[in-house]
């Protein structure tokens, strides 16, 4: 839960940081938020969750 809420987190704060900074525009964030909470309710959800489980625990053990 802690990784999701983390992941979250750093992609609105990077979103934020693109429509502000003008590279990138309202309507494309929607349509890519749109798209990840339909995403979420396919199959394809678990494969992704656990791709993203794995990646972080990659990073967690070079960083050790």
């Amino acid at each position: 839960m802690v990784l999701s809420v983390s992941a979250v987190l750093l992609l609105a704060i990077a979103v934020f940081l693109l429509i502000r900074n003008g590279s990138l525009t309202t309507g494309p964030a929607l349509a890519a938020g749109g798209l990840g909470f339909f995403l979420a309710s396919t199959g394809l959800a678990t494969p992704i969750n656990e791709t993203l489980t794995a990646l972080a625990d990659l990073v967690h053990q070079l960083s050790i």
